[in-house]
């Protein structure tokens, strides 16, 4: 199945996305990951656009959408809220799925809760959240911050290829073409000519001058929706007892919350192999409109 690239106007920004699908499908909003590009969804787009619209954007200051002019404040959640409301307007979408990796999961439950865009609320119709939860370890948000703030540069391609496949090791098995893939999409050329990974930098304000921004236990409360929350075996980001946490509260008292752990993954399962795509495509299907 094949996809078109588009961009759409965004919160004063230029905001790329993949779409999948028919055009009068139900939709499915799918969202990367902090230091990704929405091309981390094609194996998923692809399994679901037979049945679906499915939306992939590159965030703000990510792939090919526009860097931001004021980095301090706009690599926030609360910005990504405002530029989700605003996808959702321009592409005229009244109900979606949320899927999101990490990050995207994040946004998805902050735009979900309605605290900070209330028109979304009612329009997003279940939240997967792929190994992200509304509290997160801080070791592990340490090394984030470390490798995200500071990336690398290298000569060639297959050397930057060769850095993924180590800092992603914990997204779990990927074939060689994959891997290939995700580099590919994943590199811009410095002034200098060397590759490096292709997002902002300075995208490392949302933890620097918003250091609370992943503590969203008030959002995560406020959800009334069916959410899947998909926890790697082993991640070092969500921890085995915030999963637990979130049984005891919002969606987990209202038995809308489903978890599976993944196995032989970390952070984050890359929703690439059929038990995931499976795991996803039938709670979406469960909860269509």
């Amino acid at each position: 199945m094949s996809y078109t690239s588009r961009y759409l106007q965004c919160a004063g920004y230029e905001i790329h996305y993949t779409e999948w699908g028919a055009a009068d499908a139900p939709v499915v909003v799918a969202w990367h990951g902090l230091a990704r590009t929405g091309r981390d969804m094609d194996e998923l787009a692809e399994h679901l656009g037979t049945r679906y619209r499915v939306i992939c954007p590159d965030t703000l200051g990510r792939g090919l959408s526009q860097w931001s002019r004021q980095p301090e404040q706009e690599y926030c959640l609360r910005f990504y809220a405002r530029i989700a409301q605003d996808l959702f307007d321009g592409l005229g979408i009244a109900q979606a799925h949320w899927v999101g990796t990490s990050m995207g999961g994040a946004i998805g439950t902050v735009c979900a809760a309605g605290l900070l865009e209330p028109s979304l609320k009612p329009r997003i119709r279940s939240l997967t959240l792929n190994d992200n939860a509304p509290e997160l370890a801080a070791s592990a948000i340490a090394r984030i911050r470390e490798y995200a703030g500071n990336p690398p540069a290298f000569e060639t391609m297959r050397e930057l290829e060769a850095f993924f496949r180590q800092v992603y090791k914990p997204y779990g098995w990927l074939s060689d073409l994959q891997w290939r893939r995700l580099t590919e999409t994943s590199a811009r050329r410095l002034p200098d000519g060397r590759l490096t990974p292709h997002y902002d930098p300075a995208m490392v304000h949302q933890f620097t001058s918003h250091p609370n921004d992943y503590w969203i236990w008030p959002h995560y409360d406020a959800l009334d929706l069916p959410v899947l929350c998909l926890r790697g075996a082993q991640s070092d980001l969500v921890e085995a007892s915030t999963v637990d946490a979130m049984c005891t509260r919002g969606p987990g008292v209202r038995d809308q919350l489903r978890v599976v752990e993944v196995p032989d993954c970390g952070h984050a399962p890359a929703l690439n192999v059929p038990a995931q795509l499976d795991l996803v495509a039938d709670f979406l299907m469960a909860n269509d409109w």
